[in-house]
């Protein structure tokens, strides 16, 4: 029985070709949305990325009123639900060579949104996977997320509520599946994102605040840093901002850069969870 709310190329449907190339490689791009009363937030953020993620893999863009048409046909009046979308190159012979003439696939899902973000904060694992330097797909939203399975899994194991990634060369990268920020002497920081780890749609909507973004600094960030920062919080496009409580034996409370970075993203009309 057909899963409700899927679509396939516009078609309802769960089904795959069974020669999809991003069944077989990896080969494609997904956005993650929150959406709420029809509206997805942080849309423009989420389009600009996938438009990067298409210009790096070489896969056409799929038209912009298409998505939207078809997201507000997956959403059916839901109040408050995650849509899910997957673009992938098409089918493919076998090989890595990718088609001449690539027919792009569009895959949208929907499903429940998750409660709210805990009040008292996450407890982070540090996870001992470490994401590969990769600045050839550093940055896109692409399909290839094994590194963050493992390291999602660890944290699991741990009993913690995320994992927090370091890069191969030891900086932090970010959370499995959140993007990282913290106060270390005063000033706001956020790892860059062009070695490893994922811009996110959230992280970037902070980074545009005309009274936000220019306190932050984006570059390299020590876990000797993070451990003694003041503050720490996650973001990300579904859960909004998230407070860190505990990353290992180091405890954070939150603070004036969280409800900076809540307000900053209220500005966008972003709402984390039931009104």
């Amino acid at each position: 029985m057909m899963p409700e709310g899927w679509l396939v190329d516009g078609v309802a449907s769960g089904a795959l070709p069974v020669d999809d190339r991003g069944l077989a490689y990896g080969d494609g791009l997904f956005e993650t949305m929150r959406a709420r009363d029809g509206r997805i937030a942080l849309w423009g953020f989420h389009l600009a990325r996938l438009r990067c993620g298409c210009e790096r893999l070489g896969i056409p863009e799929p038209d912009g009123a298409t998505l939207v048409n078809e997201c507000e046909r997956v959403l059916d009046g839901d109040a408050d639900a995650v849509l899910k979308l997957v673009l992938t190159r098409g089918s493919g012979g076998r090989g890595y060579a990718v088609p001449h003439e690539p027919r792009p696939r569009r895959v949208l899902t929907r499903m429940p949104a998750p409660p709210p973000p805990r009040p008292e904060g996450l407890r982070l694992h540090a996870c001992v996977t470490r994401l590969p330097l990769d600045p050839a797909l550093a940055g896109i939203k692409h399909l290839n997320r094994l590194h963050q399975v493992l390291a999602r899994t660890e944290a699991e194991a741990a009993g913690a509520d995320e994992g927090l990634c370091l890069d191969a060369a030891g900086r932090v990268a970010c959370a499995t599946a959140a993007n990282v920020f913290a106060v270390v002497d005063g000033a706001l920081r956020t790892p860059s994102v062009d070695q490893a780890g994922v811009a996110g749609a959230c992280r970037a909507a902070l980074l545009a605040d005309p009274w936000l973004g220019p306190t932050l600094r984006v570059g390299a960030l020590s876990p000797l840093e993070l451990e003694r920062a003041s503050e720490v919080f996650l973001t990300s496009a579904v859960r909004g901002v998230q407070p860190v409580a505990a990353i290992g034996g180091s405890t954070f409370v939150p603070g004036p850069a969280i409800a900076a970075a809540r307000a900053a993203l209220a500005r966008t009309g972003f709402v984390a969870g039931p009104a």
